[in-house]
């Protein structure tokens, strides 16, 4: 028997405003806690506003664009090549409170996001981990299982972010540790020598970094297999797995003995990692391994429609497990949700998002496949970037 839906706080935009995002010079939406559907033409700028959105969490959006990418064209006539500046502004309600997020690009610093919560410079951008959670769904993920692991690593790492704050700093930290050691094994190819002691220091901090990372993951997929199994409604039951060297160091070591190994292990590596121009060691090698439970077959064996069903079962259980851990649904982000699901599943999935109290953001080109949302959340026309509500 299905798990029943689970009423939580809300973590909801109930202002969002945009400057120069993108196709808007600028926009100011108003709207309450229930959900929001986008409907219009392809290219009217629904997923444009999705993607402002996703900008209220931490993290590169759900484009992963380029910073410099994002500001209007139009803005700039002259050398659309320059960047931008660009702003997203938002009031969000979290947990019975409510909180003002701005976030973008100035001219000076056109490649540095900046981030503002209630008026003051946050340090970082993960400090927005702190009062928003949101995960999305966009139909380049419709085959995340088929293709490559790195953007396997991404979505694992965003459903994280909802139960680690600390997280984002941890990969963070890798990857900035890894790119500087990168640096300093290819510049000793140049006849330079690299400073052991600093490279040494450098994969301390990688180790570290990696077995945080590592147990982190651990810890969210041995949570979410629970959840994943008690079923949502006609979505498929999935089985999650995270396959990497760390992650199996951690199985048997402490967390301390394993960064030891991993930091023995980095320093080995040396001349390797100074020939492949890469480290070929660490959790940014590590894999999603995903099954579904009733064919018991690998979800990268499933069709494309079984595929994008095992996701959004994995992105409902996520929720669902946020809702009874944390008290707060996390903000849905789902793009061209709906024109690809039979009518049971998409009932199921509107259902599933108007009893679990989260505010989801859908998109469509069908306002018909929509229907069944009537009165339960407010509908919006796109045409040209300019919004006319519905309902």
């Amino acid at each position: 028997m299905a798990a029943q839906p689970v009423a939580a706080a809300n973590i909801a935009v109930t202002r969002l405003i945009l400057t120069d995002f993108r196709c808007y010079e600028t926009l100011r939406l108003d709207l309450d806690a229930r959900p929001v559907v986008l409907t219009g033409p392809n290219g009217a700028g629904k997923t444009n506003l999705l993607e402002a959105v996703s900008f209220l969490a931490p993290g590169r959006g759900l484009r992963r664009a380029r910073l410099a990418d994002i500001g209007r064209r139009e803005a700039n006539p002259v050398d659309n090549d320059a960047g931008v500046p660009w702003a997203v502004a938002a009031t969000v309600m979290a947990g019975g409170e409510t909180v003002e997020i701005g976030t973008g690009v100035q001219a000076q610093r056109i490649n540095r996001r900046v981030v503002r919560i209630d008026g003051a410079d946050a340090p970082s951008q993960s400090a927005l981990g702190e009062w928003i959670q949101a995960i999305w769904l966009t139909p380049e993920m419709d085959r995340l299982f088929s293709d490559g692991a790195s953007d396997r690593r991404r979505f694992i790492d965003r459903l994280a972010y909802g139960f680690d704050a600390a997280h984002a700093e941890s990969l963070t930290s890798y990857e900035r540790a890894m790119r500087e050691r990168s640096r300093l094994l290819r510049d000793s190819c140049g006849g330079r020598s690299a400073d052991p002691s600093w490279l040494g220091a450098l994969e301390d901090r990688m180790a570290r970094a990696a077995v945080a990372v590592a147990a982190a993951r651990l810890a969210l997929v041995a949570r979410m297999n629970v959840a994943c199994r008690l079923g949502v409604g006609p979505f498929p039951a999935a089985d999650l797995r995270m396959e990497g060297e760390i992650e199996t160091l951690l199985e048997t070591l402490p967390a301390l003995q394993a960064e030891d190994r991993a930091r023995d292990r980095l320093a080995a590596n040396r001349s390797r990692d100074t020939e492949a121009g890469r480290a070929i060691y660490g959790v940014h090698r590590s894999d999603l391994i995903c099954r579904h439970v009733t064919k018991n077959i690998a979800a990268r064996q499933c069709s494309t429609g079984e595929q994008k069903a095992l996701l959004i079962s994995i992105v409902l259980a996520n929720m669902r497990l946020q809702a009874l851990e944390n008290g707060i649904a996390p903000i849905l982000l789902f793009d061209e949700i709906a024109a690809h699901l039979d009518e049971e599943r998409r009932d199921a999935l509107f259902d599933e998002i108007c009893a679990s109290g989260a505010q989801a953001w859908m998109t469509g080109t069908d306002e018909a496949l929509f229907a069944p949302l009537a009165g339960r959340a407010r509908h919006f026309r796109i045409s040209d970037a300019k919004l006319a509500a519905t309902q």
